[in-house]
């Protein structure tokens, strides 16, 4: 077995990549779906949605 070799924590950022619009629009509509979800309405859980879907949105309106 040979070693292999990873940055640890090496990320990319979300918006970008060739297909970065598609990928902040599929994790935006999810997040504001999770948000509206009577299920997470008035908790915790909702807000953090909601507010995920907000920061998603300023990014899609910086990319258009």
């Amino acid at each position: 077995m040979e070693n292999q070799y990873c940055k640890v924590g090496a990320t990319s950022h979300i918006a970008s990549g060739s297909r970065a619009t598609d990928r902040v629009e599929s994790y935006y509509k999810t997040f504001a779906s999770m948000a509206t979800d009577a299920q997470y309405t008035g908790t915790q859980l909702g807000e953090f949605f909601d507010r995920k879907a907000r920061s998603l949105k300023k990014i899609l309106e910086e990319k258009v």
